[in-house]
């Protein structure tokens, strides 16, 4: 497979003078809406977050920035592009997940224990990895995966017990750890100022390293120069109120676009 060499930031913003190329994926959609309190639901919070920064970003021309979704559905761009790429994302993902296998079987990439996580269904799976294919064709410098979190509760109308946010990354064997990391950490940074870290014990660190995620490009499927991150904002019966949500978004957008302009344009 093609690789592409990683730049720093200083590299980024001193070379190149281009825009830096930023796709937000609103997690979840309307088929698959991932978590629920109440009548709340999770992927009806990542959009409207993902909006917002994506508002906020298109606001600096330094930025080129996209997104997946929008109040509409997938936007034109990918509702045409898992159509009609259908079968070539399977190719890649097929093409991956074997070389990937031959990596692990020969001991070059070494399987390590995750921290437990929903299924993708073979629709959202291709809609993953297409994803991840797009973003590699188009030479995107960060993907920001947006996410609330859960856990398994009696009922969607059941609180919690845990509370507080945590970003995951690619883990360390990864072609994209290194860089991804740098900027989860701008990211954490600033959300750290208002929001405290998971308590959730497999989350406490607060940056937690992922092999498994297709989001994060497991099995080698997103670039080296393609920085992704999941970011949790945190556990979804925490804003049970149209109030406390709106206040959070406020927050939660300058934090993260606060990271993003830290790591790629501070000297």
């Amino acid at each position: 497979m093609c690789a592409i060499l990683a730049a720093s930031p200083g590299v980024l913003e001193a070379q190149t003078k281009k825009p830096i190329k930023i796709l937000l994926v609103p997690g979840h959609d309307d088929t698959t809406w991932g978590a629920q309190y109440g009548n709340v639901k999770e992927a009806d919070m990542n959009l409207v977050l993902a909006t917002k920064i994506y508002n906020s970003l298109k606001k600096d021309k330094r930025f080129q920035v996209y997104i997946t979704r929008d109040k509409n559905g997938y936007t034109k761009t990918f509702s045409d592009y898992f159509a009609k790429q259908k079968d070539a994302i399977v190719n890649f993902r097929n093409v991956y997940k074997r070389e990937h296998a031959e990596k692990v079987e020969k001991g070059e990439f070494v399987e390590k224990e995750n921290v437990e996580h929903n299924s993708a269904d073979e629709r959202m799976s291709l809609v993953l990895y297409g994803i991840n294919r797009w973003a590699n064709e188009n030479l995107m410098d960060a993907v920001i995966h947006i996410h609330f979190n859960d856990y398994p509760r009696p009922s969607p109308w059941t609180d919690g017990i845990y509370k507080g946010f945590a970003i995951y990354v690619p883990e360390s064997q990864m072609a994209n750890a290194k860089e991804s990391s740098g900027l989860a950490k701008s990211i954490f940074t600033q959300l750290r100022k208002e929001y405290r870290i998971s308590t959730y014990e497999k989350e406490k660190a607060g940056i937690v390293p992922d092999q498994t995620l297709i989001a994060l490009g497991s099995k080698g499927t997103l670039f080296p120069n393609v920085r992704s991150v999941l970011v949790e904002y945190g556990y979804i019966y925490r804003f049970k109120t149209s109030k406390a949500r709106e206040s959070a978004y406020a927050k939660m957008t300058a934090y993260t676009v606060a990271g993003l302009k830290n790591y790629f344009f501070k000297k």
